[in-house]
């Protein structure tokens, strides 16, 4: 270790930032302290994060039973109802995980009496409010001599003050019902921009399929901002039993409402509402439990804060958005079959590469709650392990894929043409896996650090030279041109990740002392 770290500095004694992502490497699989806290938080959210998309594979193997017409049709609509809902769902959810995260932070802090001067924020009256909060909290159950009389069944423990649990729940429903509204009443003009055309045999499924599916937006923008607060507690087991329930329902409900009742898309399109409802309500019969939801003040909301840093990340969102729907849109124009290929591929993609968001949502509430006390050491050796665990987690899912998805995709579809694209696409999936882990834990640790003027402007430019690939390549090479076009999507998004850190720059500058 003494090499290791030796390496780690320059002749006037300078550290060199890249070493972070080599720090205690040979030890990067150890369940110490920071390694078991990563696990517990990791673990369960990588398998609620996962749950939805398998679900939506679920779906897309029931449809494909029906016909590659309807699979295609219903693959433009999730892609279209997904890539919308991320506007809204990812900044929300984010800054809410951090804000949280901060605030249960300063919280601890106030109740241990212990004044440190905190990262949260430069704004002085959002940290008098996060501490006046904190203070009432502490008053009511800290105050009050302990009895150990009254510890009985029948005691329920003191409820939190945290104000961005309040916010992010008034927010999501607003952004709910506004993207219902916008889904439904403009379904058949997004459709069409997505290239399913007036005439083409898709859009009538396509247009049922979202309209349904676009009732359950509140639903939601809902649960995933209580996902949100959760994430914060570093809690991820209660939102993984919520969404196993919904989606468990909504694969039971599948085959009833699409084959029994002869709905077909329209009830794949119903059972997923009823998921999506059911989780909402198991999570806010949970946190309401846990969180005082009623702020003192209006004032206590902190919506200009929420908006500041959503804002942000709203840029973010929209360029991520354009990138992977303009993908779509143009393998929908390829045809119903390279559509139906492209739709399975990219569910695939999706899911998987999504069980390195489990360990990005652990980077970002360990990260948060270290800035805002000051911990650099636990932020250094945080962002170190995150990023060594999700580089061999896209190995491993790298491997797995490239030697299974060949025959996973007979689940999909029979359509013989339809299997021929997918093995075109299969290497381009399983080879950017450990791109894509990277890049995802990379989003964590940039909002736990509260980076997200970075997060933006970065991801502005990767999205700007990724179009740019994604028109000249598909025009020239198909559905080819547009896989490698993604693959050079995600590997922007990784350097710009390693850029940040590598240099010292931003949050990171301690590195540099």
């Amino acid at each position: 270790m003494a090499e290791e770290d030796g390496l780690c500095f320059s002749h006037t004694k300078r550290k060199i930032p890249l070493c972070i992502f080599f720090k205690n490497a040979r030890s990067m699989f150890k369940l110490d302290e920071l390694g078991t806290e990563i696990a517990q938080i990791a673990f369960p959210a990588a398998l609620a994060l996962t749950a939805d998309p398998i679900a939506s594979l679920v779906d897309t193997a029931f449809i494909g039973q029906i016909g590659p017409i309807e699979l295609a049709a219903v693959g433009v609509s999730i892609a279209l109802f997904n890539q919308v809902s991320r506007i809204a769902i990812f900044p929300l959810v984010s800054v809410t995980t951090s804000f949280v995260a901060e605030e249960d932070a300063v919280a601890e802090m106030s109740a241990e009496g212990i004044m440190l001067e905190s990262n949260i924020s430069n704004d002085l009256e959002t940290k008098e409010l996060i501490l006046e909060s904190s203070m009432s909290y502490c008053s009511e159950s800290c105050s009050k001599p302990t009895n150990l009389s009254n510890l009985n069944e029948n005691s329920t423990p003191q409820r939190r003050h945290i104000p961005s649990a309040s916010s992010a729940l008034v927010i999501g429903a607003i952004l709910g019902l506004v993207q219902a509204i916008f889904l439904i009443s403009l379904a058949k003009p997004l459709l069409n921009f997505m290239g399913v055309k007036p005439d083409s045999a898709m859009l009538q499924p396509a247009k049922r399929y979202l309209t349904l599916r676009s009732l359950g937006a509140p639903a939601v923008l809902l649960s995933l901002a209580m996902q949100g607060v959760f994430r914060g507690f570093k809690d991820t087991k209660t939102p993984l039993y919520a969404t196993v329930a919904g989606d468990a329902t909504n694969i039971i409900l599948d085959p009833i409402f699409m084959f029994v009742f002869r709905w077909g898309v329209s009830g794949a399109a119903i059972a997923h509402v009823v998921s999506q409802y059911l989780i909402s309500i198991i999570l806010f019969w949970r946190l309401i439990q846990l969180v005082d939801l009623m702020p003192p003040t209006l004032k206590h909301l902190q919506f200009g804060r929420f908006l500041q840093n959503g804002f942000l990340l709203l840029m973010r969102v929209i360029a991520v958005t354009f990138c992977v729907t303009l993908a779509a849109s143009l393998a929908a124009r390829l045809g119903p079959k390279p559509m139906a290929a492209f739709q399975v591929c990219l569910q695939v993609w999706l899911a998987t590469s999504l069980l390195a968001d489990g360990l990005a949502v652990a980077g970002q509430a360990i990260l948060a709650n270290a800035f805002a006390k000051n911990d650099f050491d636990r932020a250094t050796s945080t962002a170190a392990r995150v990023l060594q665990w999700g580089f061999v987690l896209g190995l491993l899912l790298s491997f797995m894929l490239g030697t299974g998805l060949k025959f996973a995709a007979k689940l999909f579809t029979k359509d013989v043409d339809v299997l021929h694209l997918i093995s075109i696409g299969i290497p381009f999936v399983a080879l950017t896996q450990p791109i894509n882990a990277l890049a995802f834990v990379f989003d964590g640790i940039n909002f736990g650090a509260s980076d997200f003027a970075y997060s933006a402007f970065s991801m502005v430019m990767v999205a700007i030279a990724s179009i740019l690939c994604l028109f000249a390549l598909s025009s020239s090479y198909g559905f080819i041109g547009i896989w490698v076009a993604l693959t050079i999507y995600m590997s922007l998004r990784a350097f710009a990740g390693f850029w940040r850190i590598g240099t010292g720059k931003g949050p990171w500058s301690f590195l540099r002392n």
